[in-house]
């Protein structure tokens, strides 16, 4: 427990919620060079960019919408009393940079932050941007061995690459994080898909390497807590990461993303999946694909904050 004033959030009551520089929940920034960097547990990181995205551009713009957002987040958990900036110190480790219009150049510098902050003791908590963006983050934090992987989206993910070619997209993450050994397939479980295909490759795949996939209509049949229930039964207890899809929850009430599918979770499923994380060792997680040029009145950016903190809140209880 910690009740180091540094690494508290800013409260409302002290300075008013629409006031000051936007952190991610009001957390102080703390640059590389900051004197107290060496103290920080959970870091949360901007990835401002969409380079992999096939369709409809725009979550390069998620982090900047996200930490003016999440100023709304209080400091406790409205169902468990869990406050999590006194469980570790958490901070705002800003934006790893990347170059907008070089896609490999991007990817290296994502895996050169992603290992630096394993090797400084810090876990992870990123935003992205788009779902590519998971790859070096993974290719950073699993140098030594092959991680679980818990994944909820509408889309697996698991595409090969698009147009006939070798360039990657937010459709092939986790496909080359396997063929990588980046992710251990028979630890991985992929939650809420859905929608229309190309074909059965992404499946195909899922099936050959042990990849547990759950459909929408198995989610909604079964309900999230026994859902969840087999997802910490496939994790187990030794390392996983958490990737968080905006578009896992129903457009209607997350519009601001570049790949919204209909029928999926409302906003009290995009909360509830991921307080069943808590306890699991989680040494990593992000939420990707809020893409504000599509949000209406910031609500995708709201909820994307509030599951944010959820997430947050399921990690500290492995640090």
């Amino acid at each position: 427990m910690t009740s180091d004033p540094f690494f508290q959030p800013v409260a409302g009551t002290t300075l008013p919620r629409f006031a000051g520089v936007p952190t991610f929940m009001r957390l102080p920034l703390v640059d590389p060079d900051h004197p107290r960097r060496g103290e920080v547990q959970i870091g949360l990181v901007g990835l401002p960019w969409d380079g992999g995205t096939s369709n409809r551009p725009g979550a390069r713009h998620g982090p900047r919408a996200l930490r003016d957002a999440s100023t709304m987040i209080r400091a406790q958990h409205p169902v468990t009393g869990l406050r999590p900036f006194e469980a570790a110190r958490c901070a705002d480790l800003g934006d790893i940079g990347p170059n907008p219009v070089d896609l490999a150049e991007t990817l290296d510098r994502f895996e050169a932050a992603a290992a630096g902050l394993k090797a400084e003791g810090i876990r992870p908590l990123s935003v992205g941007g788009d779902h590519l963006c998971t790859l070096p983050m993974l290719r950073g934090l699993a140098r030594d061995g092959a991680i679980g992987l818990v994944h909820f989206d509408a889309h697996t993910d698991l595409f090969p690459p698009y147009f006939g070619g070798k360039t990657l997209t937010h459709g092939n993450p986790f496909r080359v994080a396997v063929e990588e050994g980046l992710i251990d397939p028979k630890r991985s479980i992929q939650i809420g898909i859905r929608g229309t295909a190309y074909d059965d490759a992404d499946r195909d795949f899922a099936r050959a390497n042990g990849i547990r996939i759950v459909t929408i209509e198995e989610f909604f049949a079964r309900g999230a807590a026994d859902v969840m229930a087999e997802a910490r039964a496939v994790l187990g207890e030794r390392p996983a990461y958490c990737s968080y899809d905006i578009d896992f929850v129903d457009p209607a009430f997350a519009p601001g993303t570049g790949t919204p599918e209909i029928g999926g979770p409302n906003s009290f499923q995009a909360l509830e999946v991921v307080r069943h994380i808590a306890g699991l060792n989680i040494v990593a997680a992000d939420l990707v694909e809020v893409s504000p040029p599509f949000d209406t009145g910031g609500l995708t950016a709201w909820l994307g904050a509030s599951v944010l903190f959820e997430l947050l809140c399921g990690m500290v209880e492995a640090v």
